[in-house]
């Protein structure tokens, strides 16, 4: 690829170079995420619209801070943060990252072995077994490409649907300018799923991996142009439209109609019953397999990619040491099929969990964009104040879900993630304060350990 005529590409070549974004993409437009918009619609109408919007806005954002600081670099998110902040700092990214994607891991192969359970008859503890060795024989193997071209077309045949279904399920067009306005309803449980809505866009995994991505394309700076349109592609259209459509389908075809609070797979996908009929609930499961393959497989390389990156190993199977890890990360996934309860309110948590590791990493991005030892062309007013609002809005959300979760009492998960948000918060004021104080000071140190 030539790197200097990024430029003067066509759009069909654009086009034809797509990449690291649109796997974010696909991940970002997962099962959680659709748990989550249709939750949102089922539960509060159209009143969170405008999250659904900002979303968007913002997954592009964070997504762009993250492939221009991979440009930069040219290396993973790991290895600036240990080369510039130190060995401490880039520990604590990788038990963030691995505790936020080893959560998310189990919850979305739950939602798989439960999905392929629904369609088969077949138990769904079987099934995840059975996808836990096809999952590491294939990413180990290095032959998920075709296993994700095919989860994309599902995924894509199902985005389709939501948006063909907006001409056939009634839009109050009143109600859902309503939602443009921002507020949060219902209180901790609107913010909850707020969080969830934001967290399938600006989260910590696609964030970390955008990096990675970036790296095995082998982008410079001189395909900044390149990284643009991919992000603008993949985070603002595709994304954004998958997202819009979904929410408006659920408020318009659910709110009112399914108890949200009990709402299951099988009942969210009456939302496709005007477009479908009898088939709604069996091509709303379809959709959710194709998304939880998708994503799962995109899920799995995020902790081998920081634990390799960290370790000093390369990120890719020609290193028989990662093709290990990716293996053995695959097959412990086998055990979210062992998880009991409904897989679509806790795919909502996993998101919002997400959220509460996902401001640390934020700030680690934007002060590493900023140190002029990491990137001699730091960002400029605009993009900081963007960065900024975005870490603010997640920062919020978070603290909101982890205010929540303490408001039902101190259990062992509430009590995990107030210990989780703790270290990350102090974590984040430190981080940010010792920047901060170096720009003042006038040195040139990120952080000093």
């Amino acid at each position: 690829m030539s790197h200097d005529a990024t430029g003067s590409r066509s759009v069909a070549e654009k086009a034809s170079a797509l990449g690291p974004t649109w796997l974010a993409g696909a991940i970002a437009a997962g099962p959680a995420t659709m748990a989550s918009l249709v939750v949102a619609g089922a539960s509060f109408g159209y009143a969170l619209l405008w999250v659904v919007i900002v979303s968007a806005l913002f997954g592009a954002l964070a997504q762009y801070l993250s492939a221009k600081l991979a440009l930069a670099t040219e290396e993973g998110l790991v290895a600036t943060v240990e080369r510039r902040l130190g060995s401490a700092w880039a520990w604590l990214l990788v038990a963030d990252v691995v505790l936020a994607a080893g959560f998310a891991q189990l919850i979305i192969m739950k939602t798989l072995a439960d999905v392929s359970g629904l369609l088969t008859g077949v138990d769904a503890r079987l099934w995840g077994v059975g996808w836990a060795v096809v999952l590491a024989a294939g990413l180990a193997g290095g032959g998920y490409r075709i296993a994700e071209l095919g989860a994309k077309l599902i995924v894509s045949a199902v985005v389709v649907a939501f948006v063909a279904s907006l001409f056939v399920v009634p839009t109050d067009l009143v109600a859902a300018s309503g939602g443009l306005v921002p507020t949060i309803p219902a209180g901790v449980e609107g913010a909850l799923v707020a969080a969830g809505i934001l967290g399938g866009a600006v989260h910590i995994t696609i964030i970390t991996m955008q990096t990675y991505t970036v790296q095995a394309r082998g982008w410079t700076t001189e395909d900044a142009g390149l990284a643009r349109f991919d992000i603008g592609v993949s985070m603002l259209a595709a994304f954004g439209i998958f997202s819009i459509a979904t929410f408006l389908v659920a408020a318009g075809a659910l709110f009112g109609n399914v108890d949200a609070q009990g709402l299951t797979a099988v009942a969210a996908g009456q939302a496709l019953e005007p477009i479908a009929g009898e088939f709604a609930q069996r091509l709303f499961l379809a959709g959710l397999l194709g998304a939880a393959v998708s994503t799962l497989g995109g899920n799995t390389l995020v902790p081998p990619y920081v634990v390799a990156d960290k370790l000093g190993w390369k990120t890719d199977v020609s290193d028989s040491r990662y093709r290990w890890l990716l293996a053995t990360t695959a097959l412990l996934s086998a055990g979210g099929a062992f998880i009991g309860g409904s897989f679509l309110q806790q795919l909502v948590l996993v998101l919002a969990v997400g959220t509460v590791g996902t401001p640390f990493v934020l700030a680690v991005v934007l002060v590493l964009l900023n140190d002029t030892e990491t990137v001699a062309d730091a960002p400029g007013p605009l993009l900081n104040i963007g960065g900024i609002a975005v870490f603010a809005v997640a920062s919020v959300l978070a603290g909101s879900f982890v205010s929540g979760q303490l408001g039902g009492g101190l259990t062992l998960l509430s009590g995990g993630v107030l210990v989780f948000a703790l270290v990350l918060g102090v974590a984040t004021v430190v981080l940010i304060g010792s920047h901060l104080r170096t720009r003042l000071s006038g040195g040139t140190a990120a952080v000093s350990e």
